[in-house]
């Protein structure tokens, strides 16, 4: 029976050992234990990780994995099947209803962009001027969350997730620099308890750009906690995190050099 080591195991899957590390704890992949104390993985680890990474794609929170992984071991293909249908149904749910909220969104920052770029009023701002909203209805900032966690009672899920990166070499360092990029565009930057509040331009299309880039780095740092704020003068992004990320926040989200 073959087994790997978890560096031989990581070069087999394609899988960082950090990230093997990560998905031990987490209680997605067992591993024996040599006399010496090394972590030893059997060749089904293989297969485990490529369910792993497939359920990753679809969006599955780490618990549901877990579940599905439980069922998997059964042997019956179809018993997963029935239990992945309406996890998958429930990620097209919440999807449209991300889709329709960042629509929204843009709209409504697009709306903002059109009275500001009119011509302005002689003297001093005033209430009809364009600067303040008079629409009862959205009253206050208008916010797009972006956390990792399902619907329900409000919940900070980031705070206990483990603090691990899936992104490695080439695609970690393109991240950091898409990153630096927007970060660079931003107005100010403010601290905020377990994070970082930086103000961009309210423009519909770099709107775009930051709820793309945050749902992004959800996809391989679920312990980042996003949330979107469109004020009528200014975008807003607050970014959290537990504090043992708190050199992976500066290093994201601090003022480039």
């Amino acid at each position: 029976m073959t087994t790997y080591r978890i560096s031989q195991l990581a070069e087999r899957s394609g899988v960082p050992a950090t990230t093997l590390r990560f998905y031990e704890d987490a209680g997605l992949l067992p591993a024996d234990r040599t006399p010496s104390g090394y972590r030893m993985y059997g060749e089904d680890a293989v297969e485990r990780l490529a369910f792993i990474s497939s359920a990753k794609l679809l969006g599955l929170a780490l618990e549901e994995i877990r579940d599905l992984l439980a069922v998997r071991e059964e042997g019956v293909c179809a018993s997963v099947r029935a239990r992945m249908l309406p996890l998958v149904a429930d990620r097209i749910t919440e999807t449209d209803s991300r889709i329709a909220e960042l629509r929204a969104f843009v709209a409504h920052l697009a709306g903002v962009h059109a009275d500001l770029s009119g011509p302005a009023p002689a003297g001093a701002c005033g209430p009809d001027c364009g600067c303040t909203m008079t629409d009862p209805a959205p009253a206050g900032p208008v916010p797009i969350f972006l956390a990792p966690t399902r619907p329900g009672p409000a919940t900070e899920a980031w705070r206990d997730t483990p603090v691990a990166c899936t992104l490695e070499g080439a695609e970690l360092g393109e991240r950091t620099e898409q990153w630096q990029q927007l970060v660079g565009k931003a107005e100010s930057r403010e601290e905020i308890p377990d994070g970082v509040r930086l103000s961009f331009p309210a423009d519909a299309g770099l709107a775009g750009e930051v709820a793309a880039l945050a749902a992004a780095e959800q996809g391989c740092c679920a312990f980042f906690d996003f949330t979107l704020h469109l004020t009528p003068t200014a975008l807003q992004l607050e970014v959290r995190a537990p504090e043992s990320a708190a050199g992976m926040l500066a290093g994201l989200f601090g003022v480039p050099a």
